[in-house]
C-alpha cells in the first residue's frame, strides 16, 4: 500500500538508500538516518516525488511542507544532541534524486570546522544501532 503523499513508481534511489536505515515516513519524506558514529546524528529527507532533482521540481505545496519537515528534524536533532551547529544541505552532486541532509555538529567531530561529507563512514555497532533508531522513532512520535 503507497504512502499517503507517494507518487505512482517513486522509489528511493540506491545511492540514498545505501547505508541508511529508514527511521520513519512524514507526510513527504522518508526520514533515513546515516549509519555513521561520526557525527552525533545526520538524517536524510527524501522527498516521495518521482523525478524530483530540486527543491524547485516540487509543488508550492511540496516545498511548503519540506520545510517544515527540515525544521522538524533539525529542532528535534537540536533538542537531542545540543550540537554546536546544525547543518541542512541539499547538494545532489552525486545522487540527484532530491534529498536534504540535516546533520548534527559537533567541534569535536573529525571533519569540523569543514564539510561531513566524504570521510570514511564509522558504521553503529547493532545494539547502538538500535539506540538510536528508537530514540529517533520515539521523538518523532513513530513509536
Amino acid at each position: 500500500m503507497a504512502l499517503p503523499e507517494t507518487e505512482e513508481g517513486f522509489e528511493i534511489w540506491p545511492q540514498l538508500s545505501d547505508s541508511k536505515h529508514v527511521v520513519c515516513e512524514w507526510k513527504l519524506s522518508t526520514v533515513l538516518m546515516m549509519d555513521d558514529t561520526n557525527y552525533p546524528c545526520w538524517l536524510v529527507l527524501v522527498p516521495r516525488r518521482k523525478g524530483a532533482g530540486e527543491m524547485t521540481d516540487l509543488s508550492e505545496n511540496d516545498q511548503q511542507e519540506l520545510m517544515r519537515e527540515m525544521m522538524r528534524a533539525s529542532s528535534a536533532l537540536k533538542e537531542l544532541f545540543k550540537p554546536t551547529k546544525m547543518n541542512v544541505a541539499a547538494i545532489g552532486n552525486m545522487c540527484r534524486q532530491l534529498h536534504i541532509h540535516v546533520t548534527a555538529r559537533t567541534e569535536e567531530d573529525p571533519s569540523w570546522p569543514g564539510p561531513c561529507y566524504g570521510l570514511p563512514m564509522k558504521k553503529f555497532g547493532e545494539e547502538e544501532l538500535a539506540n538510536m533508531l528508537k530514540l529517533l522513532r520515539e521523538k518523532f512520535g513513530e513509536e
